[in-house]
């Protein structure tokens, strides 16, 4: 017995040894393009890195939080933020709620040609989004578009999508939602399939309704998928950059109604060359990013 509890620590030790070995290479990836990158940046937000600090480092100063509370006082970022969280409180459910309504309408036993349907809703998502955001901004034409051409069926007058601040974000929104669905939907596709066929038939023979069935048996199983697909539907909406910046030539307008946080951070790094400014957006948007996906998580174990 005395032999056996001499070897068992070191076999232990010799076991953790042999799994550092195999996640060793994992986490040197990890630590090269996420935690170093990470301190760089913050590093870089805590000077005042600009265009010239390219050709000569030595011009570079630290300047400390000074790009952190310029940031704060700048009504351009507020209004970047407040916009961002827009999209994501408005965008981020509608899309889930898109995609689990074409989930369940494509996994219905009425359902035919399920294949196609699938291929059809997950098309959007393979395609280019520069491609689609092109598409879409003929679609949202105000004279020749196709949106005001229905609209004009219904007589209704038309309406200038991409010109008036009122509208812009909606539009983006709308097409945001088209083009990212299908990822999801086949994420929830496969939920449902998993659920066995016999409890929803108990449900029925209990005399349970279409709507119970889909609140007692289907939303609770479905739980892990929906926290999933909601932090990542979250994280994907807070770096939205690709569509306002087709959509609206770059400027985030009209009157900055749809400038993003990341076009915001693009613009201060890349076009003004205020990099130890972009950087410093750059850091709270991972903030951001990072107290919402914790919030989502923790609100996922409380629930359960």
């Amino acid at each position: 017995m005395s032999g056996g509890r001499r070897t068992a620590p070191g076999r232990r030790r010799r076991e953790a040894r042999a799994g550092l070995a195999f996640v060793a290479p994992a986490l040197a990836l990890i630590a090269v393009f996420f935690v170093v990158p990470v301190l760089a940046g913050f590093a870089l937000a805590a000077t005042d890195f600009d265009i010239y600090g390219i050709g000569d480092p030595g011009t570079v100063r630290f300047v400390g939080l000074a790009n952190f509370t310029a940031l704060l006082h700048d009504p351009v970022f507020w209004r970047a933020l407040l916009n961002t969280l827009y999209f994501v409180a408005v965008g981020g459910p509608l899309s889930v709620a898109a995609s689990l309504a074409a989930a369940l309408l494509v996994n219905s036993r009425m359902a035919r040609f399920k294949g196609v349907f699938r291929t059809v809703y997950f098309a959007p998502v393979v395609t280019t989004l520069v491609a689609v955001a092109v598409v879409w901004r003929y679609l949202y034409h105000p004279r020749f578009g196709f949106a005001n051409q229905i609209l004009g069926l219904v007589g209704i007058p038309p309406v200038n999508w991409l010109g008036d601040p009122h509208w812009a974000m909606p539009a983006i929104i709308l097409m945001a939602v088209w083009k990212n669905f299908g990822y999801n939907m086949i994420i929830f596709v496969a939920g449902l399939q998993a659920i066995p066929v016999s409890t929803y038939e108990a449900a029925r023979v209990d005399g349970a309704s279409a709507w119970q069935q889909f609140r007692h048996i289907t939303l609770p199983a479905l739980r892990p998928m929906l926290v999933f697909v909601g932090v990542i539907t979250m994280i994907g909406a807070f770096q939205f950059f690709t569509e306002p910046y087709v959509m609206t030539g770059g400027t985030g307008g009209p009157l900055n109604a749809t400038l993003s946080l990341v076009m915001y951070m693009y613009k201060q790094g890349f076009r003004w060359w205020n990099m130890g400014f972009g950087a410093a957006v750059a850091f709270v948007l991972f903030l951001i990013i990072l107290a919402g996906t914790l919030l989502q998580l923790r609100l996922r174990r409380e629930h359960e």
